[in-house]
């Protein structure tokens, strides 16, 4: 398996997507656990032949910019400036994981540029997250994406919790909602995408779907549109 996952991570990069409580970042932790201890057991792979993980990048900015989640339902300025910075923070780290390398390698993305163009569409404007859409940072991003594995994790799953820095959802109807956003902007960008259905809970069941789908590539859109 080892062999596989080298030349997978060499081809194209992969993004954890979806609305917030879908299991994205304990996704993204597990999977770097199994390439990681596949690595060790095969000894076939350099340290440096893995891909880079890419953390969510919305945390720290939340903390550095000093923003709290109420900004983003109550004051739709701070909302729309959040969002710009979490889209730059996506461009700079992306920048920073493909630098590591040379030639550049492949990355693990725990969110994308497309997640707070979603958030602005939702929570600002429709016109706020068009000027975002054209701007040169999302197009960049964007062009990554297409060229990428992108996973969907759906909305509706058991385990929606509150850790106190996140955004949540009001109910089930804005938490599929927030679904429906990121598959309509992801189909009008015409980004492929595969779908981690919403009753599939098992973590190492999970993990192998993603493997796969990675192993598949972007030119075979398993999504249930």
């Amino acid at each position: 398996m080892s062999n596989m996952m080298r030349e997978t991570a060499k081809a194209r990069s992969l993004y954890i997507i979806g609305a917030q409580c879908t299991g994205k970042t304990t996704l993204v932790n597990a999977l770097e656990k199994m390439l990681s201890r596949s690595e060790q057991i095969s000894h076939e792979c350099a340290v440096s032949s893995k891909p880079v993980v890419i953390r969510e990048v919305a945390r720290k900015v939340l903390k550095e910019k000093q923003f709290n989640r109420d900004d983003i339902t109550t004051s739709p300025s701070r909302a729309l400036l959040l969002q710009q910075h979490i889209l730059n923070a996506q461009f700079q780290a992306e920048q920073n994981a493909l630098g590591l390398h040379t030639p550049a390698m492949s990355y693990i993305s725990d969110r994308s540029g497309l997640d707070p163009i979603v958030y602005a569409q939702l929570f600002v404007s429709e016109e706020a997250a068009d000027e975002m859409l054209v701007s040169e940072t999302w197009r960049e991003l964007e062009h990554r994406m297409k060229q990428s594995v992108v996973i969907l994790c759906e909305a509706g799953c058991v385990w929606l919790t509150d850790d106190g820095t996140r955004l949540m959802p009001t109910g089930m109807e804005e938490w599929m909602r927030i679904d429906k956003a990121f598959r309509d902007q992801l189909a009008a960008r015409d980004i492929e995408y595969f779908v981690v259905p919403k009753g599939m809970i098992g973590i190492e069941e999970r993990v192998q779907f993603v493997y796969e789908c990675w192993m598949n590539g972007p030119h075979k859109t398993v999504a249930d549109h």
